[in-house]
């Protein structure tokens, strides 16, 4: 048994238990129910974990909604989805629905089985992630199709998650897939954060942006939304296809100059962005359209969720918790190096045992050509500030279980993590300048790989210290 064995477990644990806390099957239970014929979606009445809602574009307080949100059932039922998490909470949504009759349409990963989930009525289809593809495409007409027959008495349930803006794809007018496809990888490899990616993806889409709520018309829609944004900004979630986008396409056109990739994209889609910015184009669906007098759009998980499940799991187990409350965000090797020197103050200054979370998201500019994720690169520049320090260990992980185009969710690292490596001649500089944390963390055995999740709300840092003795405090050694 490695030395560090213990901590990977006690950090394994903690990990699962974030992730119990924003899952479906616990979440869903909780949050929706049909009584008496009357849809029920109840917000959460824990401090600083309840939902929002967003009705009419105006953000509702709890005693404005009266605790709930309550639809009669006088029509038929459609539940479709879309996103990593998508599957497992339109499964968690069956029991709720008991013998009712439904139909719709879900779009999960392709790495996901579709066999693994039981939907009677429900179409369940795959698409493309993280990159959309023909799939991703394909899946969309299919769930478009299934709401081709809705009514104003009928109810749409949607539930959305991350992943959503890559399984969701419908090329807006004189844009083809491929377009989209360059354009995604493009805004990924410069390292563009959620919101900058977003604001274009929206004016290239005919679903993002609010589009999705005009094919659902004139059904009601509830969404059901798990967020994997900073700030649970639910314009941002997926790309917002049932809420109302408040960027336009001169902001969409501001991200392309601002990271430089003008010359990068392909010229059908500078030609899009410039003549909608000319208004030659449609504008996608702004607050206040009377297309949303008739969704509602709730919040019912989120980062901060997840990292409170964690501190009340470390408080359990005698631990001290320290919650960074600002999210990561920005440059993946500046968060880590600014996240180790948090690591290194609390450890020096605590008097027990402690556990340190942060949650966030990240980005990576890839200049490389190796393999690995922002999680993995963010374990690693932890590792570079803290080489040799003892006392202190950490999980950087994705709450989806996936990080980047990877198997794993993220990494372990130790103040022994670069010992490690020079005995086995593995320079951690060379692998962070060409992207390939994958393989550093491979020949570590320190990758942290949990599988699919079923849920997804960014990502999440666990860190465990123990505090530095006198003689540590004071440089000197018996």
């Amino acid at each position: 048994m490695r030395p560090d064995d213990h901590q990977h477990s006690l950090l394994t644990a903690l990990f699962r238990t974030a992730i119990e806390a924003v899952h479906p099957h616990h979440l869903i239970p909780q949050t929706v129910t049909i009584e008496k014929e009357q849809l029920i979606v109840r917000p959460r009445d824990k401090e600083g974990t309840y939902p929002a809602f967003l009705d009419d574009w105006r953000t509702r307080s709890l005693s404005e909604t009266a605790g709930a949100l309550t639809l009669a059932l006088t029509g038929r039922l459609f539940l479709i989805g879309v996103g990593k998490g998508a599957g497992s909470m339109a499964q968690a949504l069956m029991p709720v629905f008991g013998p009712r009759s439904i139909g719709g349409c879900v779009i999960i990963p392709s790495e996901q089985a579709v066999s693994d989930l039981s939907l009677p009525g429900v179409r369940m289809v795959q698409g493309e992630h993280p990159l959309p593809g023909p799939g991703s495409e394909s899946a969309t007409q299919a769930l478009i199709e299934s709401l081709s027959q809705v009514q104003p008495h009928d109810l749409v349930l949607l539930c959305l998650t991350g992943g959503a803006s890559s399984l969701l794809v419908r090329p807006a007018v004189g844009l083809t897939l491929s377009d989209k496809t360059i354009t995604n990888a493009v805004l990924l490899e410069c390292g563009a954060d959620i919101l900058a990616l977003n604001t274009v993806r929206k004016h290239i889409s005919g679903v993002k942006g609010g589009w999705l709520a005009h094919h659902a018309q004139p059904a009601t829609v509830v969404s059901l939304i798990l967020s994997d944004v900073i700030g649970d900004d639910m314009s941002v979630i997926g790309s917002g296809p049932t809420v109302a986008d408040p960027t336009t396409f001169l902001d969409a056109w501001r991200v392309v100059e601002q990271y430089g990739i003008t010359s990068r994209l392909p010229q059908s889609v500078r030609a899009h962005l410039q003549q909608g910015v000319r208004g030659a184009r449609p504008e996608t669906p702004k607050p206040g359209d009377p297309l949303f007098s008739r969704v509602h759009n709730m919040l019912i998980g989120s980062n901060h969720l997840a990292l409170q499940a964690v501190r009340e799991a470390a408080a359990r187990r005698g631990l001290r918790s320290h919650l960074i409350s600002q999210p990561l965000a920005g440059d993946t090797l500046m968060a880590g190096r600014t996240f180790a020197q948090a690591l290194r103050a609390v450890r020096q200054y605590c008097s027990g045992p402690t556990c340190i979370l942060a949650g966030g998201e990240t980005t990576v500019q890839v200049r490389g050509s190796g393999k690995g994720g922002r999680n993995q690169e963010f374990a690693l520049a932890v590792a570079q500030e803290l080489a040799g320090e003892a006392g202190w260990s950490l999980l950087s992980a994705g709450t989806d279980g996936i990080d980047g185009p990877t198997d794993a969710a993220g990494a372990f690292v130790n103040g022994q993590t670069l010992d490690r490596a020079r005995r086995k001649n593995l320079d951690p500089a060379q692998f962070l300048r060409n992207n390939d944390t994958y393989t550093f963390f491979c020949a570590l055995g320190d990758l942290f790989r949990p599988g699919s999740t079923g849920t997804n709300v960014m990502d999440i840092k666990i860190a465990l210290v123990d505090p530095l003795g006198v003689e540590e405090r004071s440089g000197k050694k018996e």
